[in-house]
């Protein structure tokens, strides 16, 4: 069963995250991971969250998942999208 990773993402160090996505992507893809929203325009219909930036990245499971983010090829990118961004990053279970 996939699952999805979603990052609601502000920038804050823009030269910084700019380095970051440099090195994330091979990261996703050793892990079997594929990115279905990258930051494109997002608008909010209901509530009062601002969307920011907002990434959704599909793995083949949960697992797969949490393994990306806890991976060692991740802490050193994953550490610099803490220092350049205020984030919030869930992963749920698809169908």
């Amino acid at each position: 069963m996939p699952a999805y990773v979603i990052a609601n993402v502000e920038v804050t160090d823009p030269e910084l995250f700019a380095e970051y996505r440099e090195l994330v992507m091979p990261t996703v893809n050793a892990y079997g991971g594929k990115y279905i929203a990258r930051g494109g325009r997002a608008e909010l219909l209901e509530g009062d969250r601002d969307p920011n930036r907002t990434v959704i990245i599909e793995f083949p499971s949960l697992e797969q998942a949490k393994a990306w983010h806890d991976s060692d090829e991740y802490a050193h990118p994953k550490d610099m999208r803490i220092r350049s961004t205020n984030s919030h990053v869930i992963v749920v279970e698809g169908l």
